[in-house]
């Protein structure tokens, strides 16, 4: 099993900047992608970002050039930078972790989330 600690997030004005991280832990395999996802109120859950074990990334669109992700494998960890946030940036970010076992399975892994509000 694979447990996965966030920390950060809070409340923040818009324009403004924060960051989030995600520490892995337990019987980690790589390679694997660790990131960000987040549910708005009254929207489903959907990509930020993601980045794997070799420093592939992956960003939604109305991310790009505001949010970065990185990650030390070392640590288990990623990161993710946010600036220049907007209101509809707010939202519950959840930590991810896939790890492809075999073409028909992959494992994944939630952490319990963080709120980040922006206020107007």
């Amino acid at each position: 099993q694979v447990q996965l600690v966030e920390s950060g997030g809070g409340l923040v004005q818009t324009g403004g900047s924060l960051s989030v991280s995600c520490t892995a832990s337990g019987s980690i395999k790589s390679p694997n992608t660790m990131g960000w996802y987040c549910r708005a109120p009254g929207k489903q859950r959907e990509l930020v970002a993601t980045m794997s074990t070799t420093g592939i990334t992956n960003y939604a669109d109305s991310v790009k050039g505001r949010l970065t992700i990185s990650r030390d494998n070392v640590k288990n960890t990623v990161y993710l930078q946010m600036n220049s946030l907007k209101p509809e940036d707010k939202a519950v970010y959840y930590c991810n972790l896939q790890h492809r076992v075999s073409p028909y399975l992959t494992n994944d892994y939630w952490g319990p989330g963080t709120q980040i509000t922006v206020s107007s």
